[in-house]
């Protein structure tokens, strides 16, 4: 460990799944590894468990927006936390819970207070309340996508010196070409999607939320059809329990084209196994676009060729590592063909991931705690 100790506080909304809340896992994982000690605050969820095994401390507070009663008594009883627990980085993921540190922070003597650090996870809408996330005295960008939204739409909250571009990542250890899922998860697969054994499978990983183009993806899979009659659709992800409408919504609209070879896994712990025994993975998130693209990466690291609009987030990804795979954003007909193209082959060759690496992230995250420290 390099210099002292410290003590990192994150803080987001919840922990049920997603890509703002496996960061926060593997950045708690990466301070407990070094030898700091790692708090993370939030209103709970499935993944408290794997963060406490892997050393972390958990707080389960009602830091979401729509859970928050009494919000000031919360920004009191944060400021006398950070205080207690002698917090040397405050980290927030999110608007809501950024606003409550932001607050309690202020309030704090400037010789007693953390540093108040942020990570820009979206391409916010302008706005005072979006605005938060452009105020830490370090503010991490996760792509130069979201870097240079934050100095077009929030010019007069940030200033480009105290942003750092830090990739989002994965574990080469875990995603890479060879792998292979074990012979009793293909043995349940199997069993529990037989229509897609020996089948062409093209795959669109995420929740159940118009910004992820499903319908786009419904679309797709019609033209497809057309071409190679026994292709079959995956759309993999859950759906809150605000977003049933539009789960209804998009069965219905498969229903209607006549796409009984559209599947719907629902929420799952083991996309990794399922990308890699798909044969395309579609990136169709279109407005407003993704910040990142994690899944983007996630493919490609497990070899799996990927075809997506060639914008923002996913856009970088695929033109670091796979730029055959881009198309036009919105441009269905272009996705259409591009797939065809890889089902039929050659795939061009996918580049080896250097740059967007969990080691890469963490490392990097520390090193700015411990020069902010």
């Amino acid at each position: 460990m390099e210099g002292r100790r410290l003590t990192v506080l994150q803080m987001l909304p919840a922990l049920e799944g997603g890509g703002v809340e496996q960061g926060t896992l593997e950045i708690g994982r990466a301070l407990v590894r070094a030898g700091h000690r790692s708090i993370v605050i939030s209103a709970g969820g499935r993944m408290v468990n794997q963060l406490e095994a892997d050393g972390s401390e958990h707080h389960t507070w009602p830091v979401s927006k729509s859970s928050l009663l009494r919000p000031l008594a919360w920004v009191w009883r944060l400021r006398e936390l950070l205080r207690s627990e002698h917090v040397d980085i405050l980290h927030v993921r999110s608007r809501h819970p950024a606003w409550l540190a932001w607050l309690a922070w202020r309030g704090m003597s400037p010789n007693q207070r953390p540093v108040y650090v942020t990570t820009a996870h979206g391409l916010y809408s302008p706005g005072w309340y979006s605005a938060v996330m452009a105020r830490g005295e370090r503010v991490i960008a996760i792509s130069e996508t979201v870097r240079s939204h934050l100095l077009t739409q929030f010019a007069r909250a940030v200033r480009d010196e105290r942003i750092q571009v830090i990739f989002r990542g994965v574990n080469p250890e875990n995603f890479h070409p060879q792998f292979t899922p074990s012979a009793a998860w293909l043995a349940d697969w199997r069993a529990r999607y037989p229509q897609l054994v020996d089948r062409p499978v093209i795959t669109l990983p995420g929740r159940l939320t118009r910004l992820k183009g499903h319908h786009a993806f419904l679309n797709v899979i019609a033209s497809l059809r057309r071409e190679i009659p026994d292709v079959q659709g995956l759309i993999v992800g859950g759906a809150h329990p605000r977003k049933q409408a539009y789960a209804a919504e998009i069965r219905q609209s498969a229903a209607q084209l006549g796409l009984d070879n559209v599947h719907f896994t629902g929420h799952r712990s083991d996309l990794r196994e399922i990308l890699s025994v798909s044969n395309v993975v579609l990136s169709l998130t279109s407005n407003p676009p993704e910040a990142f693209g994690r899944t983007v990466l996630e493919a490609l690291s497990l070899g799996r060729p990927v075809v997506g609009y060639e914008h923002a987030g996913p856009g970088e990804v695929l033109r670091t590592l796979f730029p055959s795979g881009g198309v036009a954003a919105d441009d269905t007909d272009a996705v259409c063909n591009r797939t065809l193209d890889f089902l039929r082959g050659p795939v061009p060759d996918i580049a080896p991931n250097r740059q967007f690496t969990e080691q890469q992230m963490c490392a990097q995250t520390l090193d700015l705690y411990r020069r902010a420290a």
